[in-house]
């Protein structure tokens, strides 16, 4: 029997696919949690086989949570199949990655792989991420372009990566010419819908 974790915020959906999983004659499904930050958590009160993540969660994303199990077999389901995300969670050690319009028994197949030590990448997005290139921005570009998109001033932007104002400005300038991007607005929204932020 392989045990399964599922982390979804959408009640619904984690609900929907813990039923599908639970016809599967060798697949469990031991905790359900709606929130990143509980991952860890039952990860290590139910010690599953397989975690299964959405992306966008509340608490912590769940590219972050996977990166913060190393070793452990992950599966990224995510109705946010951005040629970045996919990257991102390679770079954490993701073994399974599939949309969540994907069929129940494709999931079921990507669990049984990735529990065997396997990958099971959808076809589609990796030959989107493939066309897509690699980020082109730097560590410090993403967190300048991050904390923009929340609305923050260069000021605070600066206090709260401990930088200069106009070392965020150079960021924040150097992030928009890689992107060819008009503005910083449009520097987000490229960023953010390449996965890269």
């Amino acid at each position: 029997m392989i045990r399964v974790l599922l982390a979804d915020d959408e009640h619904l959906v984690r609900a929907a696919i813990a039923t599908l999983l639970a016809l599967e004659p060798d697949l469990e499904v031991v905790a359900q949690v709606a929130r990143g930050d509980e991952v860890a958590g039952a990860v290590a009160e139910h010690d599953p086989d397989v975690v299964v993540l959405d992306i966008e969660m509340p608490g912590m994303d769940g590219l972050t949570v996977a990166d913060a199990l190393p070793g452990r077999a992950v599966v990224i389901l995510t109705s946010f199949g951005r040629p970045g995300y996919l990257r991102r969670a390679l770079a954490a050690g993701v073994r399974g990655f599939l949309p969540k319009d994907a069929p129940a028994d494709e999931l079921a197949t990507a669990i049984r792989k990735v529990h065997t030590g396997g990958r099971y990448l959808d076809p589609e997005l990796t030959a989107t991420a493939m066309m897509a290139g690699d980020n082109p921005l730097t560590d410090r570009e993403r967190a300048a372009l991050r904390s923009a998109a929340t609305g923050a001033s260069v000021t605070e932007i600066a206090q709260s990566l401990h930088l200069t104002e106009g070392t965020v400005r150079n960021y924040l300038s150097s992030a928009i010419t890689k992107l060819g991007a008009a503005n910083r607005i449009t520097a987000i929204r490229t960023a953010q819908e390449k996965g890269w932020l």
